[in-house]
């Protein structure tokens, strides 16, 4: 893998970006279970014959099947945050998992352990090192792509992007994702997938700025309890709690 950009980010950002990576996620591996679909609708005909004689599929046809049949997924990811120097900030490793449709947990390991993690009602911050809790209700509208993808809403994003799909060989691909509005925060979105399996994600900013990362370890379609979803506050009287949901439409 090649090196890119990275940057740190303010929860409201860091919350946008990485759920528009876990979202674009939910298309790891769903190509998978099409491919057994498609294999019994074949039946008695050679594969290589039948995909020859189907129509190929555009673009947003092919990210809208890799989110058809994604429920949940599980990885080890590798983070890399360069700025537009070249020079990488920070090198992270996460624990990440996600469950159709609101379920999300990212916590970060190393350097700095911190979890991100919603059920799609309530967000939780939790920051150990520095005993900083902050309690959030769940705004979808934040993440607007990313809510879209999680919910396999696919019109909206062809809608906002322009999307396409690159043969690297015969069993790897890698989608590009042109935002519209040129006031984007985004330049580009890029997905690679090996043999079917959503391998990296890389998002260009328009800044410069990259962020890189790299899903190791991958499960698919894993049973995940909701409890993984949910945070409880440790009782710790140190801790600085910050909830916002008491001050919600006051």
């Amino acid at each position: 893998m090649s090196n890119f950009k990275f940057y740190k980010l303010s929860l409201p950002s860091a919350l946008t970006t990485l759920l528009l990576a876990l979202v674009l996620v939910l298309a790891a591996g769903s190509t998978s279970a099409q491919a057994q679909d498609d294999d019994a609708s074949a039946a008695g005909s050679e594969a290589n014959t039948i995909d020859a004689e189907q129509p190929a599929l555009s673009a947003e046809e092919q990210l809208d099947s890799l989110l058809e049949n994604l429920q949940t997924f599980r990885a080890n990811v590798r983070q890399l945050i360069v700025e537009n120097t070249g020079g990488v900030l920070e090198e992270s490793e996460i624990l990440f998992m996600l469950k159709r449709p609101h379920g999300f947990y990212w916590e970060t390991l190393l350097p700095f352990p911190e979890l991100i993690v919603t059920d799609g009602e309530t967000l939780w911050n939790y920051q150990p090192d520095l005993l900083q809790l902050s309690i959030e209700n769940w705004d979808a509208s934040r993440s607007e792509l990313a809510a879209q993808l999680l919910s396999g809403n696919t019109d909206a994003i062809v809608a906002e992007y322009t999307i396409s799909a690159i043969p690297m060989n015969t069993s790897d691909w890698e989608f590009m994702l042109y935002p519209n509005d040129p006031a984007s925060l985004y330049e580009q979105v890029s997905l690679y997938f090996e043999q079917s399996e959503l391998v990296s994600i890389l998002l260009i900013n328009t800044n410069g700025q990259r962020t890189f990362w790299e899903f190791n370890n991958r499960e698919i379609n894993l049973e995940l309890e909701s409890s993984v979803f949910t945070f409880v506050t440790p009782d710790d009287e140190f801790l600085d709690v910050l909830d916002k949901r008491e001050t919600v439409g006051l």
